[in-house]
């Protein structure tokens, strides 16, 4: 049998796609968070992992995430299933730069705010466009967007070419994780783990990123607090936007 150091990463996936290699997984790649030491070698690993139709560990800049491509339905199911979410909860999109926003959602705000907040740990809420798959949150309208502070899954985003899903890396209603330890008992229904190292230690930085509702013109609703919350309610106001 094959390894991924024998064949390399990204012959590695192909071979997988067209069935070539027998999957044994969960394979977990260790990183240098803050550097781009072999980062974009293995940030592009993990797209082609996405690209395979995986759902792969990642940290962020808040707590670790598991993320599939949002515009596949199959992966999106898996996505689901993984986190055994109900699909009345929807789940947030990442995406690598300011630009694609507009892609996949209305952002009808200034410009400028969108740089105070991105990137960063926020969670910011539009309304969805028609271009983005309608599997991902089907009983909404709205779509929360991160460009997260973290240079390594911005590339993954980047180099996958579309919008990843995105959601913290645990079972659905249980506690948020610092280390890829504590999500263990999802290990072997993941394609790939990228080992970040620990990204906190206390319970408050559990908190995940501050989710604020922008869908209405000229104000804003805190959804959940999460990590930023204080910074971000000032950046608002500092926009004349009213919190509902």
């Amino acid at each position: 049998m094959f390894t991924w150091k024998q064949v390399g990463a990204r012959a590695y996936w192909t071979a997988i796609r067209t069935k070539g290699i027998p999957r044994v997984m969960p394979r977990i790649i260790p990183i240098k968070l803050g550097t781009v030491q072999n980062g974009f070698c293995v940030a592009q690993s993990a797209a082609d992992a996405l690209k395979a139709g995986g759902v792969i560990a990642v940290p962020t800049d808040t707590i670790y995430g598991i993320a599939a491509l949002a515009q596949r339905n199959e992966s999106v199911e898996k996505l689901y299933g993984i986190k055994k979410r109900s699909y009345e909860k929807p789940i947030a999109i990442c995406v690598h730069e300011i630009a694609e926003i507009h892609r996949w959602a209305e952002a009808n705000v200034p410009e400028q705010l969108l740089q105070r907040l991105f990137p960063g740990a926020v969670t910011a809420v539009f309304h969805r466009t028609k271009d983005l798959n309608p599997t991902l949150n089907p009983n909404t309208s709205l779509v929360g967007i991160r460009i997260p502070n973290c240079h390594f899954i911005r590339q993954v985003a980047r180099y996958c070419g579309e919008p990843l899903a995105l959601t913290s890396a645990n079972v659905s209603s249980m506690n948020s994780t610092l280390s890829i330890h504590e999500f263990q008992e999802l290990w072997p229904q993941l394609d790939v783990v990228f080992d970040g190292g620990e990204l906190g230690s206390g319970d408050a930085e559990r908190t995940g990123s501050t989710v604020v509702d922008l869908s209405i013109s000229g104000s804003y609703r805190i959804i959940r607090e999460g990590c930023a919350s204080v910074e971000t309610k000032k950046i608002l106001q500092e926009f004349h936007l009213k919190e509902l």
